[in-house]
């Protein structure tokens, strides 16, 4: 729009998402809402909040983000029927994906219906680009040397050396020997050749296939697996087809790779599983699974009487997720959370916050001693970590029962905090088996028991004292930290949509203009060739001069115009070349319409004549239909005669005299009086009854007519039709 705009990562993301939304709705004719989107599984809280944003800035709603190692696994597991059962020990799979950009390696647990994603581990930015990259920087200190060439300071050169080295690269996957890298015109119109072979290629390529087995070693660690346990190891991505990524792999397992899975598609599978599964339009498998949180989150908070800030884990590396636990603390006022990972070497970039949670209106009890405020904190179905509520637990006591002692460790007890339960979301629960509740329920109850281990200090509980409690909601501020507040959101969802109908105003306005373009192509050529004969010399060239006008104008002043006005343009085309290509298609149709009715009149002629000649054919209908008939076919013959001499004397460059509608409308008109009447089905004669036949044999009966003499009567006796029984059967075999 002739303007210069800044752009988020969320806004560019969100075009991407656009575009592949409007590709799906092409195709599947039908509007895009609902989707699941993959991720890497190293993404962190952020980086999943901003995905989430574009969804949302796209118009989308996204059911879940899913690690792109888990959307592979459901990918694998979904189909497979010879999976364990539920009591029996799970089949462990380790799922590798090298991509262009990055290296992710999971180990999952398979049971039926089941799948456990137990560990994961990754390089971020070792994929099939670095190995491109390596073969780039061959080629450009070896042509800068060959042929003085300095390719970094032209982009386009550079981009198109990338091109050619990927391509090569896929060649040396699938041929050991020496192949040539050659590229015309490749700059300053010079032209720049080399070879490489896979020998030389793996030599330079050292320290990348190094980077293949550390996570690999990894993941089991954090599994706590050994190789023997492996079941099968599934490669997809497009950088494992390196034949020596596969070695490297192959080796450290000990076992033959499996390429059961596209590698191209295997995520897109997974993830339109999973949108299958979460849609209740489409009926699968069940099949629950269950992922991991990548790195360990902990939540710090201020702690007044300690004189410092005190921390907690609350959820460790490769936890249970989606997954909730609710926290105790003991408080009088309000009061903020932070929380953060743990291990920020292990994050692609440095930064570990993740976001702040302030509970808002704690009040002390009425005695004046600290509340019990329970806060629940979550990792979600996307990996998101949030506070999703926080309650007070008032405590009203009786007025009979003795008032509890006051000690000294209620100054220390505001800041104790307790980890109280585990549980499952609820809507997690509703997805998952029966068998997988059982097992999170005894994951809860484990924790449960630990966290009484882990209890600090508890308040004092009065003897035999009967107490009522009651939980009060109380608000909590967000700070997440990354994330798009919900008024610029509001405002980019805004601006994308405007975006979008810009570019459709403009498709508009190009297709337009595309439209008087190709006009005046057509009607040119057209005007010296089939169209000749049906303009006059005159106003071709005329109308002639009026297109080469509007070619120029459309390069020059009409390069920008409104839509509006290229319709105009071509309307006032249109006024001049519409009446020469109504005359040459007229000529194309008439004749066949001519000959066409000249076949009915043929045909309806045929039907008198042998009415006329009486055939017993057309015995049957009535005089005066086919003098109707006979009349409307003489009229039809009588009107095509005239209208073809007209137009045999008319000039081509003429309007015609008459046109291919009204032949067809007088060929309707015919058909619709005459072939009623022709096609008029001749009467059934019905055949003798069985009573007349015998009385035509037999002669007159009950004393009319002539009484018949002796061999008369013995004759009709003997050709009197054979009743059932007098008939012979043929001879049978009967057992």
């Amino acid at each position: 729009m002739e303007e210069e705009r800044n752009f988020t990562t969320e806004q560019v993301t969100a075009m991407l998402l656009s575009k592949l939304k409007e590709t799906a709705e092409s195709v599947l004719k039908k509007p895009v809402v609902d989707c699941v989107i993959s991720v890497p599984c190293f993404y962190t809280d952020a980086e999943r909040r901003s995905v989430m944003d574009a969804t949302q800035i796209a118009g989308l709603n996204c059911l879940r983000l899913m690690n792109e190692t888990t959307a592979v696994a459901l990918a694998y597991g979904i189909y497979k029927q010879d999976l364990p059962a539920l009591e029996e020990k799970p089949r462990n799979v380790v799922f590798i994906d090298m991509g262009h950009s990055s290296y992710q390696v999971s180990v999952c647990a398979f049971n039926k219906g089941k799948l456990k994603v137990l560990a994961t581990a990754f390089d971020t930015t070792l994929g099939g680009r670095k190995f491109d990259e390596v073969l780039v920087n061959h080629f450009c200190e070896e042509f800068g040397k060959k042929y003085k060439l300095d390719i970094k300071s032209k982009i386009r050169a550079l981009l198109r050396l990338s091109q050619e080295c990927e391509k090569l690269k896929k060649l040396m996957s699938a041929n050991a020997s020496d192949l040539p890298l050659s590229i015309e015109c490749f700059m300053n119109d010079v032209d720049v050749s080399g070879t490489m072979n896979r020998g030389k290629f793996l030599e330079m390529c050292d320290d990348l296939l190094s980077r293949v087995e550390p996570p690999l070693r990894s993941v089991l660690e954090q599994a706590k697996l050994k190789k023997e346990d492996i079941y099968a190891v599934e490669i997809v991505g497009g950088a494992t087809r390196i034949p020596a990524v596969k070695e490297k792999i192959s080796k450290f397992f000990g076992k033959e790779l499996s390429t059961t899975l596209n590698a191209d598609e295997a995520v897109t599978r997974g993830c339109a599983l999973q949108c299958a599964i979460l849609s209740p339009a489409f009926k699968v498998r069940e099949f629950s699974i269950t992922d991991v949180v990548p790195y360990p989150i902990s939540l710090r908070w201020n702690s007044p009487a300690e004189e410092g800030s005190s921390d907690c884990e609350v959820f460790s590396k490769n936890h249970a997720a989606p997954f909730s636990k609710v926290l105790t603390f003991y408080r009088k006022e309000p009061f903020t959370l932070e929380a953060y990972y743990r291990s920020p070497q292990d994050l692609p970039y440095p930064d570990p916050a993740i976001a702040q949670f302030s509970v808002q209106k704690v009040t002390p009890q009425s005695d004046g001693s600290s509340s019990k405020v329970k806060v629940k904190v979550r990792v979600n179905v996307h990996g998101i970590f949030s506070v999703s509520s926080a309650s007070l637990v008032e405590v009203h006591k009786f007025e009979e029962n003795e008032e509890p002692m006051e000690t000294d460790q209620n100054a220390k007890e505001e800041e104790k905090m307790q980890v109280d339960q585990e549980e499952p979301h609820v809507e997690e629960q509703q997805q998952q088996t029966p068998a997988e509740n059982k097992a999170e329920s005894e994951e809860m109850e484990t924790s449960q028991a630990g966290s009484k281990d882990k209890k600090m200090d508890q308040p004092p509980q009065a003897k035999k004292a009967k107490v009522k409690t009651s939980t009060v909601d109380l608000p909590i501020e967000n700070q997440l930290l990354w994330q798009i507040d919900r008024e610029m959101l509001n405002l980019y969802i805004e601006n994308e949509g405007k975006m979008i109908m810009q570019d459709k105003l403009e498709k508009e306005r190009n297709d337009a203009k595309n439209a008087v373009e190709e006009y005046v192509y057509e009607m040119r050529d057209k005007l010296g060739g089939e169209y000749e004969k049906f303009v006059s010399e005159d106003d071709r060239n005329s109308f002639t001069l009026k297109l080469e006008d509007t070619e120029n104008w459309l390069y020059e002043d009409g390069e920008d115009q409104p839509k509006q006005v290229y319709v105009d343009k071509l309307a006032e085309l249109k006024t001049l070349g519409q009446p020469i290509k109504i005359r040459f298609q007229e000529s194309e149709e008439r004749p066949k319409l001519f000959e066409e009715l000249g076949k009915q009149i043929q045909q309806y002629m045929k039907v008198i004549s042998s009415f006329k000649n009486k055939e017993d054919q057309y015995d049957h209908l009535d005089a005066a239909d086919v003098v109707k008939v006979e009349k409307s076919t003489n009229e039809a013959m009588e009107w095509m005669n005239k209208k073809l001499n007209l137009q045999n004397k008319q000039s081509l460059t003429m309007d015609p005299v008459v046109k291919a509608k009204e032949i067809e409308a007088k060929i309707k008109e015919l058909t619709s009086i005459c072939s009623p009447i022709i096609s008029k089905p001749k009467p059934k004669v019905e055949p003798p009854k069985e009573d007349q036949k015998n009385a035509e044999q037999n002669g007159p009966v009950d004393g009319e007519g002539d009484s018949p003499g002796p061999q008369a009567a013995e004759q009709g006796t003997e050709t009197a039709v054979p009743s059932d029984s007098d008939k012979k059967l043929p001879e049978m075999d009967i057992d």
